[in-house]
């Protein structure tokens, strides 16, 4: 585990949160649940103990949609923008923070992929596609 301090918000700024203390796991999903939300191929999600995370601003914004009938998943979301959120999962053990929506490196690297089974039939492996610091060259 890493002790770190790290921020994270949403698109439109509204809404702002914390992390202080271990950040224990980091890893892709490859659900379909998860491909729905994020819209991606998969989501990277870090683990964090509920007294190591809190809002700073914008709170009131912040919209939830448990999926009936799941057991841990959920997502949140900010009401204005759209962007993906933090939420506690339905254990209450541990909230899920969206890797996209932090501000600055939370100091861990992704250790794992879960649900490779229920990969997307197009998943195409990430690092070995190319690779460009811009939008790449026009074809011409």
């Amino acid at each position: 585990m890493t002790q770190q301090s790290v921020t994270g918000s949403c698109l439109c700024q509204r809404v702002t949160y914390a992390i202080d203390g271990n950040l224990g796991i980091f890893q892709h999903c490859n659900c379909s649940r998860c491909r729905k939300f994020t819209g991606s191929v998969f989501s990277a999600n870090l683990f964090v103990a509920p007294d190591q995370f809190r809002w700073l601003s914008g709170e009131a914004s912040v919209g939830r949609f448990a999926l009936p009938g799941a057991k841990h998943f959920a997502t949140a979301f900010c009401t204005h923008c759209g962007s993906s959120l933090p939420w506690k999962a339905q254990s209450g053990r541990a909230v899920i923070v969206p890797a996209g929506t932090l501000d600055g490196d939370p100091g861990i690297r992704p250790m794992q992929q879960i649900y490779c089974a229920s990969r997307a039939v197009w998943y195409a492996d990430p690092g070995q596609l190319p690779q460009f610091d811009e939008l790449p060259p026009r074809r011409s």
